[in-house]
């Protein structure tokens, strides 16, 4: 099959994947959206208090690039922006709970962490 333009280059699909919602923000970003539905910025924000706004924006824009995320612009004074997953996003969801839960369950047994939130 020929290469398209702007078609990257990976050795297997699970680099892929990775590349795709990898990294410490993303998967968190996602899973956010995904327990919210629709979510506006500033609530995304304080969800995530230890991520940057320019981290979230970016991490945002390369999320609404991969087709994860849906950004809706609503034209209002101020404007509203809303994000929610895409339907191709929606399919990570049990994924992102499975690995949540597979974090409740290692930290039941080795208990190497507090939480400073309520559990979702």
């Amino acid at each position: 099959m020929p290469k398209k333009e702007g078609q990257r280059n990976y050795h297997c699909y699970f680099e892929l994947t990775l590349d795709i919602i990898g990294g410490k923000w993303k998967p968190i970003i996602l899973f956010y959206v995904g327990m919210k539905g629709i979510v506006r910025y500033g609530e995304l924000k304080r969800e995530i208090p230890s991520i940057n706004e320019r981290m979230l924006t970016r991490q945002l824009r390369e999320l609404e690039k991969d087709q994860l995320v849906h950004r809706e612009v609503y034209r209002e004074v101020p404007p509203r922006v809303e994000y929610s997953l895409t339907d191709i996003g929606k399919t990570i969801m049990p994924i992102l709970k499975e690995l949540r839960d597979w974090g409740v369950e290692y930290n039941q047994k080795l208990n190497i962490a507090t939480f400073n939130f309520e559990d979702q």
